[in-house]
């Protein structure tokens, strides 16, 4: 086999979509674009000039052959909108006797518009593809394994910086504790001054006044001694 042509690029697919539909087709295709990048994970990307893939497996024929697809996607058509089933239709019987007006080849579902399936059902048979795509070709294409390494770097990011922020909450939990006990504690410090003062100021009073007590008793004591 050949080496592919068609390979996942930088293209815009909003863009794409802009050229290639109409108003009706448009609102298919964000339909589909949106069961698909949910199913996957991934975001659409433009493959080739008239497909938009969602995720990539590498594949290694007996013949030697090798190379990356998609795992799903779609292609806007004048004729019918083309909805790439990548693990075929074999297995999935049931579900196409429920998904509505539709024509199949190898691989591609061909619907003419959305009002002629039932798009919940298509989202089945789309899940039931991705997770035998799956156990058939478990490994991811490259750009599929780029994105998953920047997730797994952007979950390990995240996680970094809210076991930082748990660390700073704790920290200023125990400094608010600290400081709440040390205002307490200063409270009770200024308390006790202030009934140190007092009792101070009391005996002192006390003190004074039996002072004063005893030198009226002397001078009375006095006055008597001299009036005998």
């Amino acid at each position: 086999m050949a080496e592919l042509k068609t390979k996942a690029n930088d293209g815009s697919v909003e863009d794409f979509l802009d050229r290639a539909t109409n108003e009706e087709s448009r609102a298919f295709a964000e339909a589909i674009a949106e069961i698909m990048a949910e199913l996957t994970g991934e975001p659409g990307r433009m493959w080739g000039s008239s497909i938009v893939g969602f995720g990539s497996y590498a594949y290694r024929y007996p013949t030697g052959n090798s190379g990356v697809w998609m795992r799903t996607g779609f292609s806007p058509r004048k004729a019918a909108m083309s909805i790439y089933v990548m693990s075929g239709f074999g297995s999935f019987d049931a579900i196409m006797g429920r998904l509505g007006k539709h024509k199949v080849g190898k691989s591609c579902l061909y619907v003419k518009r959305a009002s002629d399936i039932d798009m919940d059902v298509l989202r089945e048979l789309l899940a039931a593809s991705l997770e035998k795509m799956a156990q058939m070709y478990p490994d991811d294409g490259p750009e599929q394994a780029e994105s998953a390494k920047k997730k797994t770097a952007k979950k390990k990011k995240v996680a970094k910086k809210k076991k930082v922020a748990k660390k700073k909450t704790a920290k200023k939990k125990v400094a608010k504790k600290k400081a709440a006990k040390k205002k307490v504690a200063k409270k009770k410090a200024a308390k006790k001054k202030v009934a140190k003062k007092k009792t101070a100021a009391k005996k002192k009073t006390a003190a004074k006044k039996k002072t004063a007590a005893k030198k009226k008793a002397t001078k009375k004591k006095a006055a008597r001694r001299k009036r005998a």
